[in-house]
């Protein structure tokens, strides 16, 4: 299939996933997607990555880390009163022209690795299903895991619109988010018990290491306070954190070795979160066939987005080599709103 032409991914990003969410960077994708000297700039992405994310990402580290510039003016998360977005092109194009070296360099070494704490708000009940139905502590395997934030979806609470206030009561990270329709979804009061918990990622991220953890933050779009505030909590309950496996690696060569550590009476779940858009076709098929193979073993409950469809949380139970898929909930990027669909 023929790739998308860049300016019109830069348009797109604008207009779908910008719009609402970030005044600032709907204006500059549109700009850029005219502009042949930064998508020229912009091309110098890994293959595979979703390229206005990462250049983005990549001026908005070098603010963070101390660049001076007229640029940070216009940064919500920069300045107290951030100038007017619509005369915010200038400065960003002559960053980009001064800095060009370094930002060639962020382009090539760096990968998206969103650690989108509020996904977590649509894993709660998703885990909560999983456990109403055997009964037993759960065992979680990311792939795509990145800092393995994700993971730690059992040590939150959360809210949903109502005084109501469900997982670790004692938490200090309430996440919220909108039910967007009428389906309620299986909340329990007091989060599910998990047995054991491993992330794999190519790159795995050391929050204990100043640009890691800078880098996480310069993914977070500048006018996203809270995003950045839920991500500051929970780093600090990872760092100190002793029960998480964080391993780097193939995700599709070190799944099945993984899967031999965990207890025998729990749940096996693997799950990943806007991750598998950055797969080929062979390697869902691949993923695919790993979970129909370690079935025969024990059940897999596979938790995911973005693997046949966009904008849809599937959840699969995989036993014998038989797969059985339900898309349980409708969901939106950042975690702020999802419908639920379905209990399985």
């Amino acid at each position: 299939m023929k790739e998308m032409p860049l300016s019109e991914r830069f348009e797109r990003f604008a207009l779908t996933e910008c719009k609402g969410n970030s005044r600032l960077y709907e204006f500059l994708s549109l700009q850029v997607s005219a502009a042949d000297d930064l998508l020229e700039l912009s091309s110098h992405c890994r293959r595979g990555q979703p390229i206005p994310n990462l250049f983005f990402a990549s001026i908005h580290y070098l603010l963070l880390k101390g660049v001076h510039h007229e640029l940070k003016a216009y940064y919500p998360d920069l300045v107290a009163s951030p100038l007017s977005v619509d005369q915010s092109f200038g400065a960003f194009r002559d960053f980009c022209h001064r800095y060009r070296e370094d930002i060639v360099a962020i382009l090539q070494t760096r990968i998206v690795q969103t650690n989108e704490i509020r996904r977590c708000t649509y894993l709660y009940p998703s885990f909560c299903s999983i456990h109403n139905i055997t009964r037993k502590p759960l065992s979680l395997i990311e792939i795509g895991t990145s800092a393995g934030l994700q993971l730690l979806w059992d040590k939150f609470k959360y809210a949903y619109g109502s005084p109501e206030v469900y997982g670790d009561q004692e938490s200090p990270v309430q996440l919220v988010a909108r039910l967007k329709n009428d389906v309620i979804p299986p909340l329990s009061r007091t989060s599910p018990p998990v047995a054991f918990r491993a992330g794999i990622d190519l790159h795995v991220i050391n929050l204990s290491d100043d640009d890691d953890y800078l880098w996480l933050k310069a993914l977070i779009w500048p006018e996203h306070v809270e995003r950045r505030r839920w991500f500051e909590q929970a780093a600090e309950m990872m760092k100190r954190c002793n029960d998480v496996q964080l391993i780097e690696g193939d995700g599709l060569t070190v799944l099945p070795e993984v899967v031999t550590q965990i207890p025998e009476d729990s749940t096996l779940c693997v799950f990943h979160t806007h991750v598998a858009n950055q797969f080929t076709i062979c390697e869902k098929e691949k993923l695919v066939q790993i979970l129909r193979d370690i079935s025969f073993q024990r059940p897999v409950f596979h938790l995911f987005n973005n693997l046949y469809d966009a904008g849809k949380l599937h959840l699969a139970l995989v036993h014998q080599g038989v797969e059985r898929d339900h898309i349980v909930a409708e969901i939106d990027g950042h975690g702020q709103w999802f419908a639920w669909l379905a209990n399985v």
